[in-house]
Formats: structure tokens, C-alpha cells, sequence
């Protein structure tokens, strides 16, 4: 079972990222603060659902939470200043697009920048402990997929609509035998 927070405060923001380990498209962070009873079935880490599960549950954290944010960081961005510092901008960022201003930000991982103003706390894991991160996994994931479809109709050879833009080898087969688009990250070792 998952916790609601993990400071016990009112308010407190789970913060996730998507998409940090791709060839192509943006990172993707979302901030989410759910009221302490909002505790859907099968919620979890995106990575253990199905894309249905995420899908309906995305609808039910838009619904129902407090407030939400999702926000991203651009393959340009990424070149410009490197996927880590990219990840805390996209996660700022989503801080920033918050209705609410949270008590504190419980963050996926082990690093984080700090974020002015606001104490946080890095949770590893937290996605599969904590209510709020798992639910910030879900908007992150899910936005992003959507976002990596859109660009697939663009770009049909990469196979986005099923990869994302991971490092798949239809995906580095594409990149050898079309190139590289403006959407990769020309930073990353892309075959």
C-alpha cells in the first residue's frame, strides 16, 4: 500500500520525470498534490501498469487532485545544459504551473536542485511508496507518450508511437538508415 506523503504536511508535492533515458523527444515532469484520501485502486510506478491502467488512472489524479502540473524540457535544452539539469528544469517548471503552492516537494530519485523557496526531499523509489510521486509518474509518463505519438505521425520511421523514442532497435535502425531528426538528443550516443 502506498503512502499519502512523506512529511505528514498539507499540500506536499509528489514530483516525477519521463523520459530520461531516450534518444529522442523532450523530458517530461509532472507535480502533483493529491488530497490524503485519494487512493484509487491499482495506483502505482508507470512503469508497473499497463498503458489502459495509466490511461484511466491519469483521468482520476486530473480529476481529483488538489493540483497538477506537467511540464518539459526540450532536446534542445537537454544538449544545451545536459538530461540531469534538464529534469530538475522540467520539474521546476511544473512547480512553477502549480495552482497551489506546495508545503514541500517529495521528488523521485537521488538528486534534485533545489527549488527556491521550498524544502524538499529525494525519495528513491518514491514512485512505488508514495501516493503523490506515483501519481506524477502516471501525468509524466502519459503526457509524454502522447506527446512522442503526435510526433510519430511526423516521423514514421522511428516507431515513436511504440518506443517513445527508447533505444529500441527498430529505433536505432531508423536512425542509421534516416538519420537523426531535430527531436533527437544529438548529446546522446544514438546508435
Amino acid at each position: 500500500m502506498l503512502l499519502a506523503s512523506h512529511t505528514g504536511l498539507p499540500l506536499e508535492a509528489g514530483l516525477d520525470e519521463a523520459g530520461r533515458g531516450c534518444l529522442a523527444g523532450p523530458v517530461f515532469a509532472a507535480a502533483v498534490i493529491l488530497p490524503p484520501d485519494f487512493s484509487p485502486a491499482y495506483l502505482n510506478d508507470s512503469k508497473q501498469l499497463s498503458a489502459r491502467r495509466r490511461t484511466a488512472l491519469r483521468a482520476d489524479i486530473c480529476r481529483e487532485a488538489v493540483a497538477w502540473a506537467v511540464a518539459e524540457a526540450s532536446p534542445e535544452e537537454i544538449a544545451a545544459i545536459n538530461i540531469a539539469q534538464a529534469s530538475y528544469l522540467a520539474m521546476h517548471r511544473a512547480v512553477d504551473a502549480l495552482a497551489v503552492r506546495p508545503s514541500h516537494l517529495a521528488v523521485d530519485g537521488n538528486r534534485f536542485r533545489p527549488y527556491a523557496g521550498l524544502e524538499h526531499t529525494c525519495l528513491i523509489k518514491g514512485d512505488a511508496h508514495y501516493r503523490h510521486i506515483a501519481a506524477a509518474s502516471i501525468l509524466a509518463k502519459t503526457f509524454r507518450d502522447e506527446r512522442m505519438s503526435e510526433l510519430a505521425l511526423l516521423y514514421p520511421h522511428y516507431g515513436w508511437e511504440q518506443n517513445a523514442g527508447y533505444p529500441t532497435t527498430r529505433h536505432r535502425t531508423a536512425i542509421r538508415q534516416h538519420g537523426p531528426t531535430e527531436h533527437h538528443r544529438m548529446g546522446f550516443r544514438l546508435l
